[in-house]
């Protein structure tokens, strides 16, 4: 994970947590549809407080489904959907344990390069390519990632001073500019 603290949430403990703990950037990631960011990853954060075991890819892969639920339900709800990403967090983590022996850091630092992570990131379930291309592009611009290949395997994304994701966001005014950039991209896309 990064030397420096992820500034995504303008929460210190919830940007703390996806700073040290990569299941907390994982999960952010999946969330982050259909609500704002921050919203998205401050979620790890307080699952991490509701959860009554520890915060970990076994742990929550071994839940009973109606107890993730219900904490994903508790007000305030950690999604707009709780019980749909309940469950895709919950697929997450159990493919993080079948497939990277519960350490989620694991999906990218023994990747060989940058198609092969964007192939072992589409494979994790709650993302698709476009997701996938964003995460990608977050952990070579934020977290450090240096493989060969990343920033074509995530283009547009990898793109230096693009504004086109969370993978930009370092504050509030690369925040307002990723946005501005949505939204641009959004009536674009309209006519």
């Amino acid at each position: 994970m990064p030397s420096g603290t992820l500034t995504l949430t303008g929460d210190a403990a919830a940007d703390k947590l996806l700073s040290t703990k990569p299941l907390a950037l994982l999960i952010g990631m999946v969330l982050d549809q259909q609500v704002p960011l921050e919203w998205a990853f401050k979620a790890p954060e307080e699952l991490r407080k509701r959860l009554r075991g520890p915060f970990t890819a076994p742990y929550i892969a071994s839940m009973d489904p109606d107890e993730l639920v219900g904490i994903f339900s508790q007000k305030p709800a950690l999604h707009r959907y709780p019980g749909s990403m309940a469950a895709r967090v919950q697929a997450l983590c159990q493919a993080i344990v079948e497939d990277y022996a519960g350490r989620p850091a694991t999906v990218w630092t023994k990747a060989e390069d940058g198609e092969a992570l964007l192939k072992r990131l589409m494979s994790l379930p709650g993302f698709g390519a476009m997701k996938a291309k964003i995460f990608l592009a977050l952990l070579g611009k934020q977290v450090g990632l240096e493989i060969p290949g990343w920033r074509e395997a995530c283009a547009p994304y990898g793109q230096a001073g693009s504004f086109l994701s969370v993978a930009d966001v370092l504050d509030e005014a690369s925040l307002a500019k990723v946005r501005e950039n949505k939204a641009k991209a959004k009536a674009a896309a309209k006519k």
